[in-house]
């Protein structure tokens, strides 16, 4: 027996779930309020014959116990194998002495930085030398809640400080240095403080952990005005989310992630009550940060900077995501009885376009109700940067007209739908004035090009279905699926109407068919 089977074996699934929700027995099955998003009428089931769970509302989510640990925390699959295998008492396949040293070693540091975080943060509340931190934080207006909540500390000045603490705290140098908060002087073979006379902003893994550190210059004339943490084994820039800590549940429940850019707006955002926003750490979205994000979500709004270098971070978090997130598979049908499968993006990405001057911190603390207004009026990525374009272009150059249209071609050619790709092409010719059929004619043409993003066959008469030998129909079910796995969304989605459970492994005879299925919706849960 696996180790998946094995959790799955000794873990009641009622028994798990119900911790977080609460479940009334109906028939053989239980019903609650999903966790996953709001509702008044509960929709949620859970199945013990089959150990599986299906919300019937609004998110259409399903699985087994893996599933709704990861959905529910956050996590991985090695995450919550572990996770659950720990709470099942199952012991996972034996590691290697170098994998167990390296997680040993990774325990020691997220406890060395926990304890700098600790003592960064006493400074803040009791050194005198920190009177300056403490002025600037009265000044951005953060509470003493937020301080709390984000563990908010000060750096004093000198070289070795934070060094001689932690020395006498049992750790070494070596461990000092490995966890970023040494300098290592390699010509003289020395080190000294990284941080020093600066606001300290704990940053932390999605479980909560602290694995590294964003500093602010307390001198009005210092440069750089932020220091973050150099890439250690635990803190990767590129792979975290500043807040997602704090933010995970309430994006979770508002199906809906803010994206900004910087520390103090998401701590002003936080405290205003607005939870489902993260920062980005770097000048533009990565791959890893929107991975992490979709876990959560697939409905993302962008509040970046206003001026030109915020408008280029914004169209490149754009182009990431496009190429990132998940791609659905979507039936077009044509009159002739064809079907073809277009590939979609499987998220919703939109822009909130700040006030001249202002961000995120800024527009929160002074009008929190208009950020809220922001946000719902966001724009989807076309109309942002076809406005954009407009209202920095002088429209009385009929070159310039023709840039725009231009630029704008591939940016249209990228929206799937067609109705609404030939309605932002319309208000855009209006715009410009210019000679809509040639307009509209490229774009047609570009759009009808080849692409690997769309493969059309001839649908399968039912007939030749019907006439398929009994034996070899779930043969053809599961390889059909195996080629187009979006179709197990729509299958789903046929059976909750009917409120039939969704389709798992016990309704393949085949025992050979039923492994293959189950281990094909497993990968499915954990991409």
């Amino acid at each position: 027996m696996s180790a998946v089977a094995e959790i799955k074996s000794r873990l009641d699934i009622v028994d798990v779930i119900s911790e977080h929700v609460n479940l009334r027995k109906s028939g053989r099955n239980y019903t609650g309020f999903c966790p996953f998003h709001s509702e008044k009428t509960p929709s949620f089931v859970v199945f013990p014959d089959s150990q599986r769970w299906h919300c019937f509302g609004a998110c259409s989510e399903g699985g087994d116990v893996f599933n709704f640990v990861m959905k529910r925390e956050g996590w991985d699959f090695r995450t919550a194998l572990e996770e659950l295998a720990r709470r099942a008492g199952v012991e996972l396949r034996p590691r290697t002495p170098a994998q167990v040293q390296a997680e040993e070693e990774a325990d020691r540091l997220r406890e060395l930085l926990d304890t700098a975080a600790n003592y960064y943060h006493h400074l803040l509340r009791h050194a005198p030398q920190a009177e300056a931190a403490r002025n600037y934080v009265a000044r951005r207006a953060l509470s003493e809640e937020t301080v709390e909540r984000f563990l908010l500390g000060y750096s004093l000045p000198g070289w070795d400080h934070t060094r001689t603490y932690l020395l006498e705290k049992g750790y070494t140098v070596d461990e000092l240095i490995k966890a970023g908060l040494l300098v290592h002087r390699e010509e003289t073979d020395s080190t000294y403080d990284r941080f020093r006379d600066r606001l300290m902003i704990p940053i932390r893994d999605p479980r909560g952990r602290v694995i590294g550190f964003g500093a602010r210059t307390l001198d009005p004339q210092g440069t750089p005005k932020y220091i973050n943490s150099p890439q250690t084994v635990l803190f990767d820039k590129s792979s975290t989310l500043f807040g997602l800590d704090a933010a995970r549940r309430s994006i979770r429940q508002e199906d809906r992630a803010i994206i900004v850019e910087g520390y103090m707006d998401v701590m002003q955002a936080h405290q205003a009550g607005f939870e489902n926003v993260v920062a980005q750490m770097g000048t533009a979205l990565t791959e890893p940060q929107l991975r992490q994000l979709q876990r959560y979500t697939r409905r993302l709004v962008l509040a970046l900077d206003p001026d030109t270098a915020g408008v280029q971070a914004t169209l490149r978090g754009v182009e990431v995501a496009r190429e990132t997130l998940e791609q659905e598979l979507a039936p077009v049908f044509d009159p002739r009885g064809l079907v073809g499968y277009e590939t979609r993006l499987g998220a919703e990405i939109r822009v909130l376009q700040l006030p001249p001057g202002q961000d995120p911190d800024d527009l929160i603390r002074q009008h929190p109700q208009r950020w809220a207004t922001l946000v719902e009026e966001a724009k989807s990525v076309v109309e942002f940067y076809m406005q954009w374009l407009m209202d920095s272009s002088d429209l009385s150059d009929p070159k310039v007209k023709k840039s725009i249209a231009d630029e704008m071609l591939p940016v249209l050619k990228s929206v799937s739908n067609p109705v609404e790709r030939n309605a932002y092409a319309q208000k855009l010719v209006r715009a410009l004035e210019i000679s809509a059929p040639q307009f509209l004619h490229e774009l047609e043409r570009r759009t009808r090009r080849p692409s690997t993003r769309r493969t059309t066959t001839r649908a399968t008469p039912l007939s030749a279905v019907l006439e398929t030998r009994e034996a070899d129909l779930e043969s053809y079910c599961l390889s059909t699926l195996l080629q187009r796995p979006s179709l197990l969304s729509q299958i789903n989605a046929a059976l909750t109407e009917r409120q039939l459970e969704p389709l798992n492994g016990k309704d393949f005879q085949d025992m050979g068919y039923r492994v293959i299925f189950e281990t094909w919706d497993r990968l499915l849960a954990t991409d």
